[in-house]
């Protein structure tokens, strides 16, 4: 079992023929996910060779959707246009959009998270990002960037607003493997945020334990834990990016800002404690909480 991304999983890209989708596609394929195509409308009808595969390049993703079957899409298109690929995908049916670019204006963001709870998102696309490394099945499926080489298949469920710090925990816990890591990017306004990968893991039986990553700015890291509190009873743990930040200094990414006493590192570390979510002061420290977690089941 897996969240949101398996081996049967059917992946466009969008901007597979740029520098970075291509880079990406490769990497992606050489993981062993099922792309079957790409959307670039002033190169539609073309191919592109990559990896040893020739993958067909659409005008449109509903017309990639209606050739290929494709249930995922993957936007590697630059900032000013992300907002019109990302409602294209929405408007077409796609089940799972995951949106790598960065530096997408937050009111560009914040209409596609409005247009996805309006009536008009029928299919109930589930948007990943922006700005985010996307969500790995180790040994099924990639769709974004995660280097699919860090760590195999495990009990473990990961969720983080960093990608750095997604691979450094993959990384931290290969002896013991992951159901799906998933970056969720630490914009301001996000399409999937803690709570839902959260419920998700929960739902998920062959996911045994849970890392949560956060960082310092905005409120998201207090509400997961109030979740956690009330529906999920799999073991928790957590990590804080951002003990040693300056307040009033944005800190990578664009949400990373604190602001007098909310959004510090250390009251996200006590609200989480308060539910019983062990934190860790690093990430080694983290993963080795949670060994002692898994060591136990």
């Amino acid at each position: 079992m897996s969240i949101y991304l398996n081996k049967d999983s059917k992946i466009i890209v969008q901007g597979i023929t740029g520098g970075m989708g291509s880079k990406h596609t490769t990497l992606m394929i050489e993981s062993g996910s099922n792309i079957v195509g790409g959307v670039n409308a002033r190169k539609a009808g073309t191919t592109v060779e990559l990896a040893g595969t020739t993958q067909p390049v659409f005008g449109t993703v509903e017309e990639a959707m209606k050739e290929t079957g494709a249930d995922v899409s993957v936007v590697f298109v630059p900032p000013a246009f992300t907002k019109d690929a990302c409602i294209e995908a929405i408007d077409a049916g796609i089940g799972l959009l995951v949106v790598i670019t960065e530096g997408v204006p937050v009111q560009d963001t914040a209409e596609v998270w409005s247009y996805l709870q309006s009536e008009a998102n029928h299919a109930g696309t589930r948007m990943i990002g922006p700005n985010c490394p996307g969500i790995i099945t180790p040994g099924e499926s990639l769709a974004g960037i995660t280097p699919h080489t860090i760590a195999g298949t495990g009990p473990i469920g990961l969720v983080s607003k960093s990608g750095t710090l997604t691979y450094q925990m993959m990384y931290e816990l290969r002896d013991y493997g992951f159901s799906t890591a998933i970056g969720i990017g630490g914009d301001p306004v996000i399409g999937t945020t803690h709570i839902d990968a959260l419920a998700a893991f929960e739902a998920d039986p062959d996911t045994k334990a849970i890392v949560m990553i956060g960082e310092i700015g905005g409120d998201a890291e207090e509400r997961a834990a109030a979740y956690i509190k009330d529906n999920v009873t799999k073991p928790v743990v957590g990590y804080v990016a951002g003990f040693t930040a300056p307040e009033g200094k944005t800190m990578g990414h664009a949400g990373a800002i604190v602001s007098g006493s909310s959004g510090t590192a250390q009251a996200k570390k006590e609200a989480l404690e308060a539910v019983g979510v062990k934190v860790g002061k690093t990430p080694s420290e983290t993963a080795a909480l949670m060994r002692e977690i898994l060591e136990t089941l």
